[in-house]
């Protein structure tokens, strides 16, 4: 005779979400340091803001270049160095909130049908995953043939 248990939460009974970013050093061998999330939704937020900053520093570092390149070119050119600024938010807000939702949810659902818990860090590290895979995607490939 086979029994089959279905668990609905795997979390401990008194589970809260750990206050964003909740990072801990993971070496650290003591009792209630370290910080998991089990939710997908806690999952999901936690990697969408860790995009958004990786990606508002990433776009922030190109705009702050883009505007010393044009230190000595005259008055017109510093007369549109303020949109840089706006438009590489606006399009690292807009690439943020679709890179880390998608793999927010697909962590989300990853960890929570397999009832694993997920450290604070895995969704850091996914933000630097996905500024890297930005970056190296940018390259144009097809001019070296």
């Amino acid at each position: 005779m086979a029994l089959k248990v279905r668990l609905t939460n795997p979390a401990p009974l008194d589970y809260k979400t750990p206050p964003w970013p909740s990072l801990y050093w993971p070496l650290d061998e003591r009792i209630g340091v370290a910080k998991y999330l089990y939710f997908t939704r806690d999952i999901w937020l936690y990697t969408l803001l860790w995009t958004l900053v990786m990606f508002a520093g990433t776009h922030g570092i190109v705009a702050i270049i883009s505007v010393v390149i044009h230190v000595g070119k005259g008055h017109r050119s510093w007369q549109y160095a303020w949109a840089t600024f706006l438009a590489l938010a606006i399009i690292a807000g807009i690439e943020a909130i679709m890179a880390g939702s998608v793999v927010g949810l697909i962590l989300g659902a990853v960890y929570e049908s397999g009832y694993f818990k997920m450290s604070t860090w895995i969704p850091f590290v996914w933000g630097i995953i996905n500024v890297l895979f930005l970056i190296v995607s940018s390259f144009s490939y097809g001019s070296a043939l």
